[in-house]
């Protein structure tokens, strides 16, 4: 870490340039001769990013690391969220990165173990925690040194595994990340009974269940609809059935769990479209529970493959959106008109749609195109 970057008149500088072209101020010479233009261009873009992602860190005296870093870092708001349901005397982060999870995530114990095998990198959080007054052991060491020679226990471990190859392309697979979660995952067990483990919000539950031993629970957490991971829980104490949570922050829409055999065992209702349309958030289209929250909220389905729930009483709790609609016929669709295209199980897309009946996007009212069993219908709000 280049301690020049923490004077005075250079932090003036990067706050000056915040809102410059940072393309054009790559192809500039660096007005301060003891820090280069690509480092400034680093953290002057860390700033951008710490104002939507991570607030906390817009000091003076706070240091960034490289891009990919903050974007594989986690949003404070997750990381807000997964705090208040943990807590005890030990906490480890055996992946800490640039620390946004443990900063977050510590905030209940007593004692703090962060490790990291990029010594810049570590360099860079702990300099950071002593400007936020937060306190830890900091360890230089790959996870799987620091599990080897490890004598220790823990109340919580906690990864965040690296979802990129050596050719920075992505990845999803478990045996794929690194550290290999399959080959550690018993290590983990041995030194604590809660093992949490943030995993992209691509990874197919399925395949994550048949995979992982000892799950008590999953946690799929969206930000405003935006599924932005899926955690993990282990422990070898759990005796109860695997408990799934639905959880879709900055929204009025409450946390729904469920128990991971529900769907099997749920039935759904169908129907013709009634006074009120569901849309389900992106958690619970990520979690498949098709039939459960039919059955759940007393909702009937329009079509097996039409993820649309309908109803003639309207269900306030419902987590995602509800419409009053009525089936219209195209004909009835003018040329020019405004809406919000929202096309599900039907064969054209919104932009197909918009251009085929002639359509303006936006406005407050909503056209859906979808199947119901007897066919192709066409919604409109009312």
């Amino acid at each position: 870490m280049n301690k020049f970057i923490l004077q005075e008149d250079i932090q003036k500088y990067f706050n000056a340039n915040l809102h410059s072209d940072l393309h054009s101020l790559l192809l500039k010479k660096s007005p301060f001769p003891e820090v280069s233009i690509q480092e400034i261009v680093q953290q002057i873009k860390g700033k951008q990013v710490a104002q939507k992602k991570f607030p906390f860190l817009l000091l003076d005296g706070i240091v960034f690391p490289p891009q990919l870093n903050l974007e594989q870092s986690s949003s404070d708001k997750t990381a807000v969220y997964k705090s208040k349901i943990l807590g005890g005397k030990k906490f480890i982060d055996l992946t800490s990165g640039f620390g946004i999870d443990a900063y977050y995530l510590s905030e209940n114990f007593e004692e703090i173990t962060l490790v990291e095998q990029n010594n810049e990198l570590l360099e860079i959080v702990e300099h950071n925690w002593n400007v936020l007054g937060k306190k830890a052991r900091f360890i230089n060491q790959k996870l799987e040194d620091f599990l080897q020679h490890n004598k220790e226990t823990f109340d919580v471990i906690y990864l965040d595994p690296a979802r990129r190859d050596q050719n920075k392309n992505k990845v999803f697979l478990l045996e794929d990340l690194s550290p290999n979660i399959l080959e550690i995952q018993d290590k983990l067990l041995s030194i604590s009974d809660k093992v949490i483990i943030k995993l992209s919000p691509l990874i197919d539950l399925k395949y994550l269940i048949s995979v992982l031993k000892n799950i008590s629970k999953i946690e799929i957490i969206a930000v405003k609809n935006d599924v932005k991971e899926i955690v993990v829980f282990l422990s070898k104490r759990y005796s109860g059935e695997m408990i799934c949570t639905c959880v879709n922050l900055e929204t009025d829409e409450k946390t729904f769990s469920f128990k991971i055999n529900d769907e099997m065992n749920a039935f759904a209702e169908y129907s013709e479209p009634e006074k009120f349309i569901y849309i389900p958030n992106n958690t619970i289209l990520k979690a498949g529970i098709f039939n459960l929250i039919s059955e759940y909220f007393n909702l009937k389905k329009l079509h097996p493959n039409t993820h649309l729930y309908t109803s003639e009483i309207k269900i306030d709790d419902f987590p995602g959106r509800i419409f009053e609609m009525e089936v219209i016929d195209s004909k009835h669709i003018k040329k020019n008109e405004q809406f919000n295209l929202i096309s599900k199980n039907y064969p054209l897309k919104p932009e197909e749609i918009k251009k085929k009946y002639k359509l303006k996007d936006g406005g407050e009212r909503y056209l859906i195109f979808t199947q119901s069993k007897k066919g192709k219908i066409i919604l409109k709000s009312v």
